[in-house]
């Protein structure tokens, strides 16, 4: 399977285009045992969230009922069905991060961006979710933005450290104009 048919650098094509790249992936798949998991991947990789109409057409080309498809999507919590920010905000709710003060990390993202767990800001710049533990205890209360760790996190510090993305965001838009 080549990378470039699941990155969301396909964000460019219509949904229709996608869907149409989602069905030769799944022709690739249909005859693959276990392989459920490894298409809604894909697909969210693609769309960056899964829409109904994805799962419906995961389900016909496996030939599995809609019903087994969507309670996969709905226990794991890597899926969604909503669309989610470029930046994925995880706040460790751990025994040791929420001992050491992760829920008031997570008030304060909440009051910062202005959304509640689950959401996304209006500019689909950052979601926000909870996690149950990063395996970084020691360096509790931890916090996650996409794949980097922030540790130690002071509820204090959450605007500076989402003006970094912030910025981050502008100097991509400035290289891209």
């Amino acid at each position: 399977m080549s990378d470039e048919r699941c990155c969301n650098c396909q964000s460019k094509l219509s949904e229709e285009d996608m869907l149409k790249q989602l069905d030769g992936i799944l022709d690739d798949y249909k005859q693959t045992n276990g392989a459920l998991i490894p298409v809604l991947q894909i697909a969210q990789n693609m769309f960056g969230y899964l829409p109904e109409a994805v799962l419906k057409q995961i389900s016909l080309k496996l030939k599995k009922p809609y019903s087994e498809v969507a309670g996969v999507v709905g226990f794991y919590s890597f899926f969604s069905t909503v669309p989610r920010g470029k930046y994925l905000v995880r706040v460790c709710l751990g025994t040791a991060c929420y001992v050491r003060g992760g829920k008031e990390v997570l008030d304060s993202f909440k009051k910062e961006l202005k959304i509640d767990v689950g959401q996304t800001t209006e500019d689909k710049l950052f979601s926000l979710e909870v996690g149950r533990c990063f395996g970084a205890c020691g360096l509790a209360p931890v916090i996650m933005v996409n794949d980097d760790v922030h540790q130690r996190v002071k509820p204090v510090k959450i605007s500076e450290l989402l003006q970094l993305y912030r910025d981050k965001e502008d100097q991509i838009n400035k290289e891209t104009a």
